[in-house]
């Protein structure tokens, strides 16, 4: 059974095919975001002015996140902190030859969880901040480093002695 780096080396090298007919967007907000068709990507976004999320309010973000994994995007690896998220992520074909995009994607994510996080935390008003950061990760190196910063993140916060044992951590086992 392949291993995810193998996995990823095959969908990069796919994704290259199909981005040759397809193109290459850039925009801006406040940050230059690119997206390339099939690429996969370092994602992380942030809470409102450091708004603290509480377990419940963390467990939505993490479902949020896990909704639609397998179906419009893949998630290689996740972690939802207290006030911060991070992922490890590629979007997947929509049709003969659309990708998600990282927009849409990132939009669902944020929107769903936005509207029901109030339900579970005393809080009124914006929830996420507009912007994230977004990378297009470009070799196996660069892959492997995102899925262990992501992985030591609870670690280095104290939240957790090992990955695994933190409630809001998920990684792919494929």
């Amino acid at each position: 059974m392949p291993t995810p780096q193998e996995k990823l080396l095959n969908n990069l090298l796919i994704a290259t095919i199909i981005m040759q007919e397809s193109k290459f967007r850039i925009y801006h907000r406040r940050l230059p975001h690119w997206e390339l068709a099939g690429a996969v990507y370092f994602v992380t976004f942030n809470s409102w002015e450091k708004l603290e999320l509480s377990l419940e309010a963390r467990e939505i973000v993490f479902n949020s996140c896990l909704f639609f994994n397998n179906q419009r995007y893949k998630i290689f690896t996740l972690v939802i902190m207290t006030n911060h998220v991070h992922l490890l992520i590629q979007p997947l074909l929509k049709s003969e030859k659309e990708f998600w995009s990282l927009s849409s994607i990132m939009k669902s994510i944020k929107g769903y969880s936005a509207k029901q996080i109030p339900k579970v935390m005393n809080h009124i008003g914006t929830v996420w901040q507009d912007e994230r950061y977004d990378r297009i990760v470009r070799d196996e190196q660069e892959f492997q480093q995102y899925w262990e910063y992501i992985r030591q993140n609870p670690i280095r916060a104290g939240l957790s002695s090992t990955p695994e044992n933190y409630p809001f951590f998920w990684e792919t086992l494929e």
